[in-house]
């Protein structure tokens, strides 16, 4: 009895990444009607791609709308002039009220962490401003640029914080 053919033997939910297939039996005609035939297996390996599931990013709680003239305010304006709506907004205040409760002169005694969006080292939000060390504005443009460089949304950087607790 022949051994059972270990592709047809498998279901779709057993398929490993790597399958063997076998080929076909080749056969070459030479000149004057000689036929000669190769009938020994040749296996392929079909490689395939498993893609990973990746779990949904968690919503951030709703914000509401924020006092005018705030730096919740200030954030809002400058995520819609980057065209981000209100679920970019939600998770940026679920990220630096955890991060600073959006406090300016916030500073981290272990790390020195600094400002709204604890940048490390505070200075180096100089890049979007002087007044970077008072001024939330300033340094809401630098961590939100710093943001997209690194997380591409602030949704990206919600999500980063959940999972390791810091961004």
């Amino acid at each position: 009895m022949a051994a059972p053919d270990p592709v047809s033997t498998l279901s779709a939910a057993s398929v490993p990444v790597n399958s063997i297939e076998r080929a076909e039996v080749q056969s070459i005609t030479v000149a004057e009607g000689f036929v000669n035939e190769i009938a020994r297996d040749k296996l392929a390996v079909k490689e395939i791609v498993v893609e990973p599931v990746l779990p949904a990013a968690p919503a951030a709680p709703a914000a509401g709308v924020p006092d005018p003239g705030t730096a919740q305010a200030i954030a809002k304006s400058m995520l819609a002039a980057r065209g981000m709506g209100t679920d970019q907004y939600n998770c940026l205040v679920s990220l630096w009220n955890r991060e600073s409760g959006w406090n300016v002169y916030a500073m981290n005694s272990s790390s020195g962490a600094y400002g709204i969006p604890q940048a490390l080292p505070g200075s180096k939000m100089a890049t979007a401003g002087a007044d970077w060390a008072t001024n939330p504005a300033t340094q809401i443009a630098w961590g939100l640029s710093y943001i997209e460089g690194r997380y591409a949304t602030p949704c990206g950087a919600w999500a980063y914080s959940e999972d390791n607790g810091w961004y």
